[in-house]
C-alpha cells in the first residue's frame, strides 16, 4: 500500500514524498483512513512505529487555514514537543498551514509571536495553560485534539492539567445525546476528534480516555519485544564495580555513538563527571534540571556527531528521533519494564545492528526479573574477560559455599 491509497491530500503527499517515505508502517496504514474519516482514536503505539505521522499526516488534511488554533498536540516533555512540531512543520509545508511551539525553559516572545498565526499548536501542558492565562491561547476553534505519551504523562504527574486542558476544548456530543441535548448545548457542542496514543495503559489511563473519547476506533501496534537488529545482555557485577564496569565497557567497545541511561538526573551528573574524567571529551548531559537551551545543543550535538555519549534520564528514551546510535548503555536497571525496551530501542534501527548492555547490581534482581516476563525472554548475562570483578553471587549460577575458619587448636573454649 502506498501514501497516495489511504487518501491524503496533494499538499501532504507532495511533502512526504520530498523527506522520501514510500510505504506507510502498520500504525499509518491503520489510523491515517480512520483519522481522515473523523473517528475519535485510541493508539498503542510504542517508539520508531511512525506513530507520529500516523496522527500529523491525516490531521493536516482535514483542516483550512484559519490563523487560529485547530490543532492543539500535548507532549509530555520539551524534547517530544520539538520533535513533532518539527514534524508537522514539514508535513504541512504546503498546506499554508502554521505551527506553533509552546514549552518551558524559555522566554514568551518567540512563542507570542507564533501564536498570532497558528493553526497548529504542539505543547506541553504546562506552559499551554500559562498561555491561556495570557490570553495568547484560545481553544475555541480546536478540532482536532491529539494526547500523545498519555502513560508518560500520568508518570510526570500530568494528568489532573490535562483534563483541564481537555474541559477547555470544545465539547463533543456523544451520538445518542445529540437530539435531546443539541438545541440545549449547541453553543459549546462540535465534532471535535480527539487521537490518544500510549505505550501502555493501565487502569488509570483507560478510565481517562473513556473520559475524553466518544465511540473511539481502536488501533495496537504495542511492542513487548526488542527488536531482532539489537543484541542486548545483563552484566552483573557488585555494587562497588558499577562505574569501573561502566568505563571498561566503553574502553573495549568500538562505538560510534551511545547513549547512557541512568535513573535520576543527578545520577546523569555524576555519569559525566565521571567520564570526562577518564578521557571522554565529547560527552553530554541530558535531563530536565539543564536549561532548554543546553538540552536542545546537546540533543543537536549528539545527531550531528560533536558528541559521542549522551548521558540522560527517561526524558530522552521515548520519541526522540535520533539515527545512527551504535550501542545503548543501561546505568542501571530500569524499574519499569516497558522503559527497558524503550531505552534499547535507541539502538539497531533502520534495519542496522546495535548493541545494548545492562549493568546489573544484586539490589536490582526483581526489576531483570520483570523485564524478562515482559519481554518473555531470558536475557543473556555476560562477564569481561580479564575484568578484575570482586566476588557476589551473581557471577555465578552456583556460587561456593562459604569458608569456614578454622577454630584454634587445643581442644575446648578459651575463657577470657
Amino acid at each position: 500500500m502506498s501514501f497516495a491509497e489511504l487518501g491524503l491530500s496533494e499538499p501532504v503527499l507532495r511533502a512526504i514524498s520530498e523527506k522520501g517515505y514510500e510505504n506507510p508502517t502498520p500504525i499509518q496504514a491503520q489510523a491515517i483512513p480512520l483519522i481522515l474519516q473523523g473517528k475519535d482514536l485510541t493508539g498503542a503505539s510504542q517508539t520508531g512505529t511512525g506513530k507520529t505521522a500516523a496522527f500529523a499526516l491525516p490531521s493536516l488534511c482535514r483542516l483550512q487555514k484559519m490563523g487560529k488554533p485547530q490543532i492543539l498536540v500535548l507532549e509530555p516533555t520539551r524534547e517530544l514537543a520539538h520533535q513533532v512540531a518539527e514534524q508537522f512543520t514539514d508535513y504541512g509545508k504546503y498546506t499554508g498551514l502554521k505551527t506553533a511551539l509552546l514549552h518551558g525553559g524559555v522566554g514568551y516572545g518567540k512563542q507570542d509571536e507564533q501564536m498570532k498565526d497558528a493553526d497548529v499548536v504542539v505543547a506541553t501542558p504546562g506552559r499551554l495553560i500559562d498561555h491561556f492565562y495570557r490570553t495568547t491561547m484560545r481553544f475555541g476553534e480546536v478540532k482536532i485534539l491529539i494526547l500523545d505519551e498519555v502513560d508518560r504523562m500520568l508518570d510526570m504527574g500530568f494528568l489532573p492539567i490535562v483534563r483541564k486542558i481537555v474541559n477547555l476544548c470544545p465539547w463533543k456530543m456523544p451520538a445518542e445525546e445529540a437530539d435531546e441535548q443539541a438545541k440545549r448545548k449547541a453553543s459549546v457542542a462540535t465534532d471535535r476528534q480527539t487521537l490518544f496514543f500510549s505505550a501502555t495503559m493501565p487502569p488509570a489511563i483507560e478510565q481517562f480516555a473513556k473520559w475524553c473519547l466518544t465511540d473511539p476506533a481502536e488501533v495496537q501496534i504495542a511492542r513487548r519485544e526488542v527488536a531482532s537488529t539489537v543484541s542486548h545482555a545483563f552484566y552483573p557485577v557488585s555494587m562497588d564495580q558499577r562505574d569501573g564496569l561502566l568505563l571498561e565497557l566503553l574502553k573495549r567497545t568500538d562505538f560510534q555513538s551511545v547513549m547512557i541511561f541512568t535513573r535520576t538526573r543527578k545520577e546523569a551528573d555524576s555519569v559525566t563527571a565521571l567520564l570526562k574524567g577518564a578521557g571522554h571529551d565529547k560527552v553530554a548531559a541530558m535531563h530536565s534540571d539543564i536549561n532548554q537551551r543546553d538540552r536542545m545543543k546537546a540533543l543537536a550535538g549528539f545527531k550531528d556527531g560533536s558528541y559521542e555519549v549522551l548521558v540522560a534520564t527517561d526524558v530522552a528514551a521515548r520519541g526522540i528521533d535520533v539515527s545512527g546510535v551504535t550501542h545503548v548503555i543501561n546505568y542501571r536497571v530500569p524499574e519499569n519494564a516497558e522503559d527497558y525496551v524503550h531505552r534499547i530501542g535507541r539502538t539497531g534501527r533502520a534495519e542496522k545492528e546495535g548493541d545494548a548492555f545492562t549493568i546489573l547490581t544484586a539490589d536490582e534482581i526483581d526489576f531483570a526479573k520483570s523485564i524478562e516476563n515482559f519481554i518473555k525472554q531470558k536475557i543473556e548475562r555476560k562477564k569481561l574477560e580479564n575484568f578484575d570483578y570482586i566476588y557476589t553471587a551473581l557471577l555465578d549460577d552456583s556460587p561456593p559455599k562459604p569458608v569456614r575458619k578454622k577454630r584454634p587448636s587445643g581442644g575446648g573454649r578459651r575463657r577470657r
